[in-house]
């Protein structure tokens, strides 16, 4: 069990670093409202608000009565309070920042203790509407979700989970089902926690029996599921995709398999509501030459490798409803801006440039480009509801059934995929 108590008096002090530096360069808000993250004055760390639905993005400094430390985490409110965690002596402080003037105010909310030094406690991504924010604290047999924003009286136990859970994607626009990996005996499945039925926990992604399913991001209005396992490649963790309430078999297709490359999927294009294959995905690409950006969807055959802005964090960055991408960055210049990327889908060939244009003063130019040349792989393009599905020859075959190893109780509210156990694998690696 996950021993964490509450301490609604807790006061902050000076910590060691956790991981020596920020864990997410740049948190956004689920409705792209605002951002946070810690920005760097000298030697010293401080909290730092985005507004982003404005005329143009501006920052705004939260600093406290001393330095923060590299492990703080920050979190956007729907409001445009910043929360922030602080780890105190074993003790996680939660408080709510904003901006007085020329300081900072501060709503202490209260503390979690975690007395077992092998606990580690972190804030999950911004939930739906803004109003909460949830925290997930792992043992070492149990991970506890706790409410440490938004609740009626400072932090709330919400659910104690058998198992060490990780990742977190919310999968409505309610803040009612979470998302988790959950590890088990050495095997990492995704479930799902019900908020609103006291934490109940259910399957959510099952491809093989032993393989290790994590769910890495979700659109509640398509549906669309990007995952990673390693069910197509023993060894070998491959990116899928699939969609919410489906019961055809999760796609791996080729054109998300870099060699060399972590590729890391952090966007997905919102309001495309019913059409998950059109729906654009924005993935951080690391390699030997650098980061910069890639851009796919379901539909291409292809992924298209754009350049980052100079100066931009890493990883994070938004959608538009009409499908231009709004990547943040930071540079001496423009200490503020937001590159807006306009993604040439209808060019074939040559490295996918797209044109970038930089708010707030910024020119958005390129700081690094990725690999040349169109992508050489490919993805079976499956309809939600239709019966065949096209493959590389540009031919049509009916979909082969595909059982479910066991039932799924249906939260009406909240669709989700029958677990695929007896999925053949050999149809869900695609070219």
């Amino acid at each position: 069990m996950t021993a964490c108590a509450i301490e609604p008096g807790a006061t902050p002090e000076e910590t060691t670093p956790e991981e020596g530096a920020p864990q997410v360069e740049c948190t956004i808000s689920a409705d792209g409202a605002y951002a946070a993250r810690l920005a760097l004055d000298g030697g010293s760390w401080f909290p730092e608000r985005w507004t982003l639905d404005g005329p143009e993005p501006y920052a705004v400094p939260l600093p406290g009565n001393q330095p923060e430390e590299p492990g703080t985490e920050v979190q956007p409110m729907g409001d445009g309070r910043v929360l922030i965690r602080r780890l105190v002596d074993g003790r996680h402080v939660f408080t709510l920042l904003y901006p007085t003037g020329p300081g900072t105010g501060e709503v202490l909310i209260g503390g979690v203790e975690c007395p077992d030094e092998d606990t580690r406690l972190r804030l999950l991504p911004p939930a739906p509407g803004g109003e909460k924010a949830y925290a997930l604290a792992v043992g070492r047999r149990a991970s506890t979700l706790w409410l440490v924003a938004g609740g009626s009286f400072g932090p709330e136990h919400v659910a104690e989970i058998p198992g060490r859970c990780s990742g977190g994607v919310w999968l409505d626009r309610t803040g009612r089902m979470l998302a988790l990996d959950r590890e088990v005996g050495g095997c990492t499945k995704a479930i799902v926690v019900d908020l609103e039925r006291a934490g109940e926990v259910s399957p959510l992604l099952q491809i093989a029996a032993g393989s290790d399913d994590r769910l890495l991001l979700a659109d509640p209005d398509s549906g669309l599921l990007l995952i990673r396992s390693d069910a197509p490649s023993p060894g070998e963790d491959r990116l899928g995709w699939g969609v919410l309430g489906s019961t055809l078999p999760v796609r791996f297709p080729e054109s998300l398999r870099l060699p060399d490359c972590a590729v890391t999927p952090f966007a997905i294009q919102p309001g495309l509501v019913l059409m998950p294959e059109s729906c654009a995905v924005a993935l951080r690409v690391d390699g030997p030459v650098g980061s910069w950006v890639g851009v796919w969807r379901p539909s291409e055959r292809r992924m298209l490798h754009l350049p980052a802005p100079e100066g931009w964090l890493a990883g994070t960055g938004l959608w538009s409803t009409d499908g231009v991408l709004q990547l943040p960055f930071t540079t001496a210049e423009v200490p503020c801006g937001v590159a807006r990327v306009a993604v040439p889908w209808g060019e074939t060939g040559g490295s996918g440039d797209a044109g970038m244009t930089g708010e707030t003063g910024g020119s958005g130019d390129a700081g690094g480009a990725g690999p040349g040349g169109s992508d050489r792989g490919g993805t079976t393009v499956q309809a939600a509801s239709g019966s065949s599905s096209p493959v590389a020859d540009g031919s049509s075959q009916p979909d082969p059934p595909v059982p479910a190893v066991s039932a799924v109780s249906a939260v009406p509210s909240a669709p989700r995929p029958v677990p695929l156990g007896k999925a053949p694998l050999a149809r869900l690696v695609t070219n």
